[in-house]
Formats: C-alpha cells, structure tokens, sequence
C-alpha cells in the first residue's frame, strides 16, 4: 500500500472513531466542525423534574443552538461544545454542576437557571469563568463581576410589574415565595406602584412548593377588594397552582362575585405555554397583565430563532420558543457567538471572554433587547443589582389566549429600581 493510500485510510479511521466517540459521550454535544481553530466548551444547567420550578428547555435550547452553528461552521471556526447539567434546585446541585463545569474544562456558563446563586458563583469565579445570561432569579447574577446577565431579572419585572398595575388597579395582592429572595419583592413591586402614587400593596408570603394555595388564595382576593383589586401571583412553576385554588374559591354572592379582581403575573411564572395547557382563550388567565423582559412570542424579532428551531430542535417539545428560558438561553447564546467571533482568536479561553465583555464588546440582539454592554459605565449600579445594564421591560395582556403587547416597544424601569429600598 502506498504512503498517499495509508495516510488517507489513517485519517479516515481517526475522523470516524472521534466522531463515534463525541456521539456516544453524555452530557456533550458533537460538533461538526474541523480546522486549526480549538473547540469551545461551555456548559448549560437548569433544574429539571423537580418540586419547584423546572427548566428543561434552557439545556434542551444550548443543544440546538450547538447543532445550527456547528452546522454553519462553528463560532467562529470553533466547534461549540456544550455540556448540560441538572441542577436539580438545590444548592448542592448547582455546586455540584459549577465544579463539573471547571473540571471539564468549560470557558463560560451560558444561558442557565438556578436560584442558589451564591453555591455556583463561588466555584465559577475562583476558576475565573464568565456566567454568561442567566435567567436572573439569583441575586448574585447582579452582583458578582464576572456575571454578564441579559436582562434585569426579577428586579426590573417586579418593579415593571408595578408600573403596569399602578394604571389599573385600585389595590394589588402580592403572593410571592416565604425565600430569601421572594422577601426582596415586597419593596420592588411598591417602587413600581409609587409611580402612579399608589398604595403598597398586601404582602402574603406562600410556600414556594406548596400542593394547593386555597388560604393565601382566599387571603388575597378579600384584601385586594372586588372593586378594581389586582391579585398577582409570583411563585414560578407553582403559580399555576396558586391560580388553581383561587379559581376554586367560593363565590362571594354577597359581594355581588369576584368578576372585578383582575389576575396578573411576570413571566416566567406565567408565559404562553402555561396558558395553553391551562385552556388558551378560555384559561383562567384570560385578561390578565403579564410583565417580561422581551417582546411577545409572536413579534418578527424571534423569528431567526424560530427557524433555528424548527430545523434542529427536531422533535424535542422541551424547546418551545414562546418559553422565556428557551428565550433567555438563545439570547444568552448570541451574546457567546458574538463575543467569540470579536476575539478572532485560535483559542477561546474563560480570561478572554471575561476581558472581552468588561471592555466594552457591543451585543446585537435583533431587537430582542436593547444593544448589551457590559462596561462600568452601561451598569444600573442599584443597590443589590448593580450589574444590571438591561433594565427594559415590555407590558404584555392575555387576549383570546394569546400573551400580546399591553403597549407596543420597552419600558425602561431602571429608575423604579434605582428607588427601590
């Protein structure tokens, strides 16, 4: 055989058991990219068959992203590698997945949700790994320097959520977790009532992964009035079934029923996916305000992703693009491809992202949010949120079963949350 035929038969069989190899690993998606260019290995976790809230499409929305862009060439030239991990809402969970993503390698977090921000962000910033768009629950998203979050979290809902029941409702319940983080909400939601010089609202404190809310259900429909009362729910996963017991509540025929409390929310705790399960334009949620971070599911600027969906995502239901984690994660991906493809480097480390985005890259997202930078000055600088530097929200209503714009474009919060106590 000659030198020519051999070489040619070797790299065939290299290529071929590479290739078996990244197919059969766990947790890894394959590439399909070659080159001189070094692959890039981030990792996506998210909680999954849990008590509490559940985010399986975000690890599910990492995958297809890796699979168009490795079919496009990579980032770059690089293969994306992305790991998943299930972070199963505890702390050590999301430890365990941090350490995981230091040990194998990964230059960035991308696109992820946990709630144990303080258990991640310890292992993630000793190894110096960027945590790249998180979801925003944890208030170490905001806080710690080497996260570059794409939106303002649960501050900038909460605190849009306000705004948007400060036109309309005479009173405002406010059902949220008895947690740590839940107890930030009380003051957050009143920044946004105190625009329109409105009362505080009721503070009822719930367990976050209670079976049934029949009490505190009860509780805030009597303080919110039947009279132009406002009863909002924001207990993620579980708001479904706070908003179950109070649909079951008893009329009051002495009060003439419960017709004039209105019912409003923040996605992530409810989105369009929970409405369709729940009976679309006959759910209960029918009329209600939402507040989100992006336009609705429907507007012209998701279109890329969708496309990308359609034609990777295969038959995985997990990635539902009216979803706003599978819409965090994509927005948190662009963020990645664009950072890697301004480095123009053969190889991409955690140091390079992070130097990157603390000086000033400019994010595009296609109107899914304003342009994203992450310098000293584009931060909100509030207090117990200061790497907040996307403080729009959009004020959203369901009509016919369908999450649509309340009013058109962003409404920027970042003052209501400057005023936050």
């Amino acid at each position: 055989m000659t030198g020519r035929r051999l070489t040619s038969l070797l790299a065939y069989v290299t290529t071929a058991a590479a290739g078996a190899s990244l197919l059969t690993g766990c947790g890894v998606l394959p590439g399909a990219t070659g080159g001189s260019r070094e692959p890039v290995t981030v990792m996506t976790w998210a909680p999954d068959q849990t008590r509490a809230t559940n985010m399986p499409g975000m690890p599910a929305m990492a995958q297809t992203f890796a699979r168009w862009v490795n079919s496009q060439g990579g980032l770059d030239g690089h293969e994306l590698r992305v790991l998943t991990c299930n972070e199963q809402n505890t702390s050590a969970g999301a430890a365990a997945c941090a350490r995981r993503a230091v040990r194998e390698g990964a230059v960035a977090v991308v696109g992820s949700y946990s709630q144990n921000g303080r258990a991640f962000m310890a292992p993630l910033e000793a190894a110096g790994i960027p945590y790249i768009g998180g979801y925003g629950i944890s208030e170490d998203e905001f806080t710690s320097p080497l996260s570059y979050p794409v939106n303002g979290g649960q501050a900038s809902l909460i605190a849009g959520h306000g705004m948007q029941l400060a036109a309309g409702c005479r009173k405002v319940s406010l059902v949220r977790p008895d947690t740590i983080a839940g107890d930030k909400l009380p003051d957050l939601l009143n920044s946004g009532l105190r625009k329109a010089s409105h009362r505080k609202a009721v503070d009822i404190p719930a367990v976050e992964d209670a079976a049934e809310y029949t009490q505190q259900a009860d509780r805030a429909r009597t303080r919110a009035g039947d009279e132009g009362g406002c009863v909002t729910a924001v207990l993620g996963e579980r708001t479904q079934t706070f908003f179950d017991s109070f649909r079951r509540l008893p009329e009051e025929e002495e009060k003439g029923g419960r017709s004039g409390v209105r019912i409003s929310s923040v996605l992530g705790s409810v989105g369009q996916p929970l409405i369709d399960r729940s009976g679309g334009a006959h759910s209960p949620f029918e009329g209600a305000f939402v507040t989100g971070w992006y336009p609705d599911a429907d507007n012209k600027s998701w279109a890329p992703m969708r496309k990308v969906i359609q034609e990777h995502a295969f038959v995985d239901n997990r990635v539902d693009p009216s979803d706003a984690g599978v819409q965090t994660t994509w927005i948190a991906y662009t963020v990645l491809k664009q950072v890697v493809e301004s480095l123009d480097s053969d190889k991409v480390t955690a140091v390079q992202l992070s130097h990157a985005l603390d000086n000033g890259v400019r994010i595009d997202t296609g109107g899914l949010t304003p342009a994203l930078r992450w310098r000293y000055d584009d931060l909100l600088g509030a207090p117990g949120f200061p790497r907040i530097v996307n403080h729009d929200v959009t004020f959203q209503v369901v009509r016919q079963g369908r999450l649509v714009a309340q009013k058109p474009g962003f409404v920027d919060v970042g003052e209501t949350v400057l005023t936050a106590p």
